[in-house]
């Protein structure tokens, strides 16, 4: 049996292709609400470990700092498997999400503060002298500045989640690296993986791309 047979072979990838259709829907429908939901995290922690009182912005740091050093993995496994010795189960799907979730939303804060503190501070003083609240300065004056610096990083952020929705597999949700195991499985043959490989290639490579031109926009904006 040769290269081609053996991981390009076309007759397998047809059979697994409804497969693997499946497993894409669920994967991106994890990704995208996984994403959405460690934006919100990320902000809201921000927003607290900037302005916060001192006890909670401590606490704030300390889930930061532990859930950036948690491998998602081990976080995955005590979601699923651990927390129902305490009576909570979640399904394969809210367990994947909680775990990607809260991760995210540790990286994402740390991209939002970055933006925030990168704001001049004549912008807080200049928002103050027209009398505006805190809440008015976030919202009308320095949220929509930093915005515009951390889209690159947090877009690359998504395009991890995105990535690691492969952890998934590990606690049997069909998502696309699962439903291409089980193919392979079937078929006896490790085509379904390289096609998987290839739909991860052909939604992602173009992401990479669109982060490596705003970068490239943003900074020739900045000078």
């Amino acid at each position: 049996m040769d290269l081609i047979d053996t991981f390009f072979n076309i007759e397998v990838l047809q059979r697994s292709w409804p497969m693997l259709l499946k497993g894409l829907w669920l994967t991106l429908k994890l990704g995208v609400a996984s994403i959405v939901a460690g934006l919100v995290l990320g902000l809201f922690l921000c927003l607290l470990r900037l302005y916060s009182v001192a006890p909670v912005r401590v606490l704030t740091r300390l889930y930061i700092d532990v859930f950036r050093s948690l491998p998602l993995l081990v976080l995955l496994i005590i979601v699923y498997y651990a927390l129902p010795f305490v009576g909570i189960r979640l399904s394969p799907f809210a367990s994947a999400m909680t775990a990607l979730t809260m991760v995210s939303g540790a990286y994402t804060a740390e991209i939002f503060r970055a933006g925030i503190e990168a704001v001049p501070k004549g912008q807080f003083e200049a928002s103050a002298a027209l009398g505006l609240n805190q809440r008015q300065t976030m919202t009308d004056i320095i949220l929509p500045q930093s915005i515009r610096m951390v889209i690159p990083p947090l877009t690359n952020n998504s395009i991890n989640v995105i990535k690691d929705t492969a952890l998934a597999s590990v606690v049997a949700m069909p998502d696309l690296l699962k439903q291409a195991t089980q193919a392979q499985a079937l078929s006896a043959n490790p085509s379904p993986l390289i096609g998987a490989a290839l739909i991860y290639l052909a939604f992602l490579l173009p992401a990479v791309l669109l982060v490596s031109r705003l970068e490239t926009h943003l900074n020739r904006g900045r000078t």
